[in-house]
């Protein structure tokens, strides 16, 4: 994969330590991200997403590393350039979130209520990630 230079799109606060603020954040980001990419029920797109925008205010290097690169880089590149996200991680996320509310909603809570609202948020998350376009990034 070509490295590409996205220097023209951090502009880093004045402040140092604000600075090492958002890259001591966007780092913690990070390692959240990347379990989410691991861990079947912890989004993982999201966490990157806050990342590049932290590094984005802070720090040139991480920036580019982080869009750079080969796991995260493309699905990054996607949604900052068309808001869209890969065909992939759109129906891993739809069926993650269908495991996780049927098995919340159907086994764990109890009252009737609690599990028709449990399904109601379910089925608007996955309405609301069928609507996002998709890509064809890896």
């Amino acid at each position: 994969m070509e490295q590409r230079d996205y220097s023209h799109e951090v502009r880093p606060l004045t402040s140092r330590s604000a600075r090492w603020l958002l890259v001591a954040a966007g780092t913690v980001l990070v390692g959240i991200g990347i379990l989410g990419v691991i861990l079947p029920l912890l989004p993982g797109t999201p966490f990157l997403l806050l990342a590049a925008a932290c590094y984005a205010r802070a720090s040139t290097r991480f920036y580019n590393w982080l869009l750079n690169n080969r796991l995260v880089g493309p699905t990054l590149a996607a949604w900052r350039e068309d808001r869209s996200i890969p065909f992939r991680a759109k129906v891993s996320a739809i069926s993650m979130v269908i495991i996780a509310f049927g098995i919340s909603a159907g086994f764990v809570i109890e009252p009737v209520a609690a599990r028709m609202a449990m399904a109601v948020l379910g089925l608007g998350i996955v309405v609301f990630l069928m609507r996002l376009p998709t890509s064809e990034a890896a």
